[in-house]
């Protein structure tokens, strides 16, 4: 039987497949650049916090985008609903209503005229009353059908005609009918039952809204429970009228009595005023969003549907006493309704309070600063009104530095948070791994030099053995050599001649300055983010591939100063001096190289201008255009580091003159190497060129 092949479907991705969370090496990374651009751990959090970070397969939106997506949901429902339809859906089913009653009224009186038209023809064929043509003498001994009384079908076609009348003369607004069929006598049982179910729907509507604690006791209103809240009601008013006066009311005595109906605990008339205007601000909140007309006619309905006098004053004080003692509820308002999507009343009522929920939530996220501020917000509110995956998004952002934290990449100190060494040597190999992104993998090499010598590292090449080379024997060239020699066959038989060896690549040690120009206008040109970048990759080389060098780095504007690896992602331009004092740069390295007398000693000398600044004794002197003293005072030094067989390589980031003539004639006096690079490209060229001077072949 033979096997059935694997088959992979592959679909658009569509929001439900599982993507793996970002981790603290992929966060740290998206926040390298702006970590050596300003050099501050808070900043660049900061700004990952706000705009988020990219991979092939996801994206980590930032807090802006988040809120922007809560607002395009809300707008989007918006856009959708027409709060106006509330109005038509009451219409619309009192008019059900309305022709259910024609409909039956009109059937009952047919049925009337055919059995009074059916009793008369038997009267007419001599059949006994209760038989038919059809049932005579069947003996099936059912009851006798009584002849019907035409006078009481005339008193029913007269109250059918009385009612239609009733029903044509019915005001026009859903109020006025409901009003007029609360004590109107139906005729058809389905008519009855929609207008009481209609009023029952408006009643649990209202009353829901404003006590929450009434869910439960008002699906089944009886005339005990209306007595029960009027009570309550009028309770409630006498407290806050106390209070609106300056008196202290017994809110414990009423809570004890009476908080069931408000579904949640509150200990002053503070936090129970606050709860009802919560609980009506659905209600106002539609009402408000509603054309002036509309607005009167749904308000007057709600209020003709309770029915009870009583009740309803009791309502309608309440109103006054809310508005007296909270006249701006800040739960209350009016929503831009923009769509034409039909609602009925409890659909439009729980919009409003989703509509509010989601402003609330967009006014606590618009007070937010930072992650840490996220810890305020109700996450499992916003999950519910926005969905798991804005939830997640917002939870992943709030745990951005306890990731970093846990992986050893930030610390937090008095000062906020700073990098750890971890971080540092991270982003030093990120640096170093985005330079040789953008080298071809056959470069390496290129500089060769043939040398004699013994030992060093084996490479891919190969060579006939000589005597006193390493006996590193590359067996399967040198078995070909054997059969092309002697031709196929077995045994084959080798010969000394026969012997090929890998050929070997020195390492030389190298001790290096790496001198970062930190004046102004390496920010101003856009170079100071890549020699920082360089300084950071050539560090992690060393450190990795070249453990026995040794790299020094000094920053130099005004004065020079030496540089830790760790201090490197902190650097930044002198901002308060001017000045390119390079003489005093080459006079720090040249200290620092003495220490070092084997291998290559070397400076790496990152500018895009050419020296204003040297030392005149302990002063310094600064003139911009440079004057020839300045040249004629940093050559000098160039020319001691030349004596001490110190090799100067320039990497010239701009091409002005002045930089071109002075570098010319530095290069003439130190026998060292000039290049122009762009800042983009300036890592390549110095990790290359400090490559491929590092080996050299062997014979």
């Amino acid at each position: 039987m033979s096997a059935t092949p694997n088959r992979f479907r592959y679909t658009r991705w569509d929001g439900t497949q599982q993507i793996d969370a970002f981790t603290a090496e992929e966060l740290l990374e998206a926040m390298a650049d702006d970590l050596l651009a300003e050099g501050d751990v808070n900043r660049a959090l900061q700004r990952l916090f706000r705009w988020g970070i990219d991979r092939p397969d996801a994206r980590m939106p930032g807090f802006r985008e988040l809120l922007e997506r809560l607002r395009e949901r809300r707008q989007q429902i918006l856009q959708r609903y027409d709060p106006g339809s509330v109005l038509q859906d009451l219409n619309e089913r009192l008019e059900d209503v309305i022709q259910t009653e024609r409909a039956g009224i009109e059937r009952r009186v047919q049925e009337g005229r055919e059995h009074l038209a059916r009793a008369q023809g038997r009267v007419q064929r001599g059949e006994q009353p209760g038989t038919s043509s059809e049932t005579a003498g069947s003996g099936s001994g059912e009851p006798d059908e009584a002849i019907p009384d035409p006078a009481l079908q005339q008193l029913l076609e007269r109250m059918a005609q009385q009612k239609l009348s009733f029903l044509d003369q019915l005001p026009p607004d859903p109020a006025g009918r409901i009003r007029a069929l609360s004590d109107y006598e139906f005729m058809d049982p389905e008519a009855r039952r929609k207008f009481q179910e209609l009023l029952a729907s408006l009643q649990r509507q209202v009353l829901e809204q404003t006590f929450q604690g009434l869910q439960q006791a008002i699906q089944n209103l009886t005339p005990e429970a209306i007595a029960e809240l009027r009570t309550m009601l009028r309770d409630l008013n006498e407290l806050l009228q106390e209070y609106a006066r300056g008196g202290q009311p017994d809110i414990e005595r009423f809570k004890h009595r009476w908080g069931h109906y408000f579904g949640r605990d509150f200990n002053s008339v503070e936090e129970l005023l606050d709860h009802l205007a919560q609980q009506m601000a659905a209600v106002q909140s539609l009402l408000d969003s509603l054309p002036p007309e509309m607005r009167q006619q749904l308000e007057e309905a709600l209020d003709a549907a309770l029915r009870d006098p009583a009740l309803q004053q009791e309502l309608r004080q309440l109103g006054q006493m809310l508005g007296q003692l909270m006249p701006r509820n800040p739960y209350r308002q009016a929503q831009p309704f923009s769509g034409s999507e039909e609602l009925t009343l409890g659909q439009a009522l729980r919009l409003m309070e989703q509509l509010r929920e989601m402003q609330q939530l967009e006014e606590q996220l618009e007070g937010v600063r930072d992650w840490r501020d996220l810890g305020r917000v109700d996450l499992e509110r916003l999950r519910e009104l926005y969905g798991d995956e804005i939830a997640a998004q917002l939870e992943a952002l709030r745990q951005i530095t306890r990731l970093l934290e846990e992986a050893g990449y930030i610390q937090r100190t008095r000062r906020g948070y700073e990098l750890t060494p971890r971080a540092i040597r991270r982003i030093g190999q990120k640096a170093l791994r985005e330079i040789f992104q953008h080298l071809k993998r056959d470069r390496f090499g290129q500089h060769q030099i043939e040398r004699s010598g013994r030992g060093g590292e084996p490479s891919e090449e190969t060579k006939p053995y000589e005597f006193g080379d390493p006996f590193l024997l590359h067996l399967p060239r040198t078995v070909m050599n054997a059969v092309q020699r002697e031709g196929p066959g077995t045994p084959v038989q080798l010969q000394p001649a026969d012997f090929e060896v890998r050929r070997t690549e020195t390492q030389t040690r190298a001790a290096t300055v790496l001198m970062v120009d930190m004046s102004r206008s390496m920010l101003y040109n856009g170079c100071f983010l890549a020699a920082k970048k360089v300084a950071l990759a050539l560090d992690s080389l060393i450190r990795t591939q070249f453990p026995r060098d040794t790299l020094y780095i000094i920053g130099f504007s005004y004065l020079a100063s030496v540089l830790s690896a760790e201090d490197l992602p902190h650097i930044t331009w002198d901002e308060y001096n001017y000045g390119t004092n390079m003489q005093h740069g080459f006079m720090l390295a040249r200290q620092l190289l003495s220490r070092h007398r084997g291998g290559t000693r070397q400076i790496i000398l990152i500018t895009d201008g050419e020296p204003t600044a040297y030392f005149d004794g302990e002063q310094v002197r600064f003139s911009y255009p440079p004057t020839y003293q300045t040249f004629q005072e940093t050559l000098k030094e160039v020319a001691r580091c030349t004596r001490d067989e110190i090799v100067i390589n320039t990497f010239m980031l701009e091409r002005s003159p002045y930089l071109a003539s002075f570098v010319n004639e530095m290069t003439r006096i130190n026998k060292g190497r000039a290049f122009f690079s762009t800042p983009d490209h300036l890592g390549e060229y110095i990790v290359m060129d400090y490559v491929a001077n590092k080996r050299f072949r062997l014979r």
